[in-house]
């Protein structure tokens, strides 16, 4: 009789996930959501649109875009990472989300251990670009221009903590170039003031600054990725431009909340690959300036293998550099 209490309470404490692996098989039974941490109209609530329209086509339910924002996309990661592991709450973020983020500030969840990945969708790596006034024409001419300037060289960036800072910084370490980090309410302006002369550079998404190129007002040195872009292959890759492994990109991926049946994932990670396959979904992501992960990183095991390395060669960057939340 005295085990009877312990017995009860084994089984009471096991009925949660009776209940989650029985709900697993009818997956999905309503709509589904997904936590966009930014307001409507951005890249990432226009990627998570895209995708989430066809993925409900795939699923047989409907999948809903909600923006909960706020605290630079923390409040949105807070709701996925405390919601129920069921499958039904789904949040999209990107290196800045869960990476950086998660260095810069001090959450209430851990942007790694408390999600289980899905797949991983786009990438969008940078562009290094200046103002035409600058002499060099290439990147390590750009290198040893600054260095023999006498000054640091102005860096602009959408905000602290945002990817083009930390590029801006990872780029002082690693090439020993004095620079002027110059943050601006968005990478916009600070594109704009690259432009207009005003500073001399920025590390800035390649769907911003690729018309900008294009139409001559900015000078390209090199993307910051290992293969050239499709839609730039003029541009050189950092490696080919003498900075070998400077590599940075906005990537986006899907994430549930960490607990959630491994037959739940599986059935959003398919709908996930067979939107990635459908034309009109390629064409309107190509169109944003947006590169779909190849078939081989669309599994949950590569977006977790992606993910902690990414954590792992940023985080010690943004530490040495002190870079904070404002």
């Amino acid at each position: 009789m005295r085990r009877r209490p312990a017995l009860l309470r084994l089984i009471a404490a096991a009925l949660p996930v009776v209940a989650l692996a029985a709900s697993a098989q009818d997956f999905p039974a309503r709509s589904i959501s997904v936590v966009v941490p930014f307001a409507a109209g951005g890249p990432t609530d226009t990627i998570a649109r895209i995708v989430a329209q066809r993925m409900g086509k795939a699923l047989g339910q409907a999948v809903v875009v909600e923006n909960v924002t706020g605290a630079g996309g923390t409040i949105g990661g807070a709701r996925v990472a405390h919601a129920r592991p069921d499958g039904y709450t789904v949040a999209i973020g990107h290196v800045g989300t869960h990476v950086i983020t998660g260095a810069i500030q001090k959450l209430d969840y851990d942007v790694y251990e408390d999600f289980q990945p899905v797949a991983m969708i786009t990438t969008n790596p940078q562009i290094i670009v200046s103002k035409n006034g600058i002499p060099a024409k290439t990147l390590k001419e750009l290198i040893a221009w600054a260095k023999a300037k006498g000054e640091p060289m102005t860096v602009g960036t959408g905000g602290p903590g945002t990817p083009a800072h930390v590029s801006g910084v990872y780029f002082e370490q690693q090439t020993g170039t004095p620079v002027q980090i110059v943050h601006y309410r968005g990478a916009a302006p600070a594109l704009q003031d690259v432009m207009a002369g005003h500073i001399d550079m920025i590390f800035d998404q390649a769907a911003n600054s690729l018309p900008q190129v294009r139409a001559g007002r900015i000078r390209a040195y090199a993307v910051t990725a290992p293969v050239r872009l499709a839609a730039a292959p003029d541009i050189p890759t950092v490696d080919e431009a003498g900075l070998p492994n400077f590599h940075m990109a906005v990537w986006h991926a899907f994430w549930v909340p960490k607990g959630t049946p491994r037959a739940v994932v599986d059935k959003l990670n398919a709908a996930v690959r067979e939107a990635l396959q459908d034309p009109e979904v390629r064409k309107k992501l190509a169109d944003l300036g947006q590169e779909i992960m190849p078939p081989e990183m669309q599994t949950p095991e590569a977006l977790r293998a992606y993910h902690k390395a990414e954590i792992d060669k940023w985080w010690p960057v943004i530490r040495q550099a002190g870079i904070k939340a404002e």
